[in-house]
């Protein structure tokens, strides 16, 4: 009975490819196409950003000329992807188009870094939260969601409620690094027993893109308030300015806390 209702509903609602929208063979899978295009960033990087370095020698710990300028404060923040169309088209899928579903499909392959950050045993996720407000219209978390899925693929759990959004920032577009730092500043604070929650953990902020790294600096530099042994980020797409086809990517209208367009495909 399970099959044939299977069968019925994949011929009036067959399987569509998240990127494009082809039909493929089965729920949550890219057409060859889509895959294709895909940049995964499993190449060396900096040892505090991870930004790619493309001639570092696999193993080297070194850093960007912007950490060394200005050291972040995380401990590694690497990203399943490069940012471009396909990742861009999901990100905005699952985030204004309602597409939750499609959270199980990024966190599969945001797993794979998570597993290269340290000891599962030891490591903590921590969404990245929304403003209530935000929430409230939104009506979910994307962060939250993809912090869910991690647990249930890894087994390492999750904490949604050890950092806050206590301030509700204004856009970030078009306004530049020390701006973008000035508004998100004070935007997140601790819950009042996170100390004890992190007491020996790694901590590692969850979100879906990574841009200009502005709120992902903000609430790192909040969780660093906890004690915690260490603190890390992790997400689904990061702008890499290469890998972006000599495009020119306004990295303020893409951070995670942007309102962007709103996609109903």
């Amino acid at each position: 009975m399970r099959a044939a209702t299977r069968a019925i509903v994949d011929y009036a609602l067959p399987p569509r490819c998240p990127g494009c929208g082809v039909i493929v063979g089965d729920d949550r899978q890219f057409c060859i196409s889509c895959w294709s295009s895909l940049d995964f960033l499993d190449g060396p990087g900096c040892a505090h950003c991870s930004t790619p370095l493309p001639t570092a020698a696999p193993g080297e710990a070194l850093a960007c000329g912007a950490c060394l300028a200005e050291p972040p404060p995380f401990e590694g923040a690497p990203a399943a992807l490069a940012y471009g169309p396909v990742a861009r088209t999901v990100a905005l899928r699952l985030k204004y188009g309602r597409r939750t579903g499609h959270a199980r499909l990024i966190a599969r392959l945001m797993a794979r870094r998570l597993v290269a950050l340290g000891d599962l045993d030891a490591i903590l996720l921590v969404p990245v939260p929304l403003h209530r407000w935000r929430l409230w219209s939104r009506g979910f978390n994307q962060a939250a969601l993809l912090a869910d899925e991690l647990e249930r693929l890894t087994g390492a759990p999750r904490d949604h409620h050890m950092l806050l959004r206590v301030k509700s920032t204004a856009s970030l577009r078009g306004k530049g690094r020390k701006e973008r730092e000035r508004v998100v500043a004070g935007a997140f604070a601790l819950a009042p027993d996170a100390k004890a929650r992190a007491k020996g953990r790694h901590l590692v902020l969850v979100d879906d893109v990574h841009a200009s790294g502005a709120t992902l600096r903000a609430a790192a530099r909040a969780l660093r308030r906890s004690g915690a042994v260490r603190v890390s980020a992790l997400t689904w797409a990061r702008v890499v300015p290469d890998a972006a086809g000599g495009n020119k990517f306004d990295f303020a209208s893409l951070d995670s806390d942007m309102q962007s367009e709103r996609m109903t495909g």
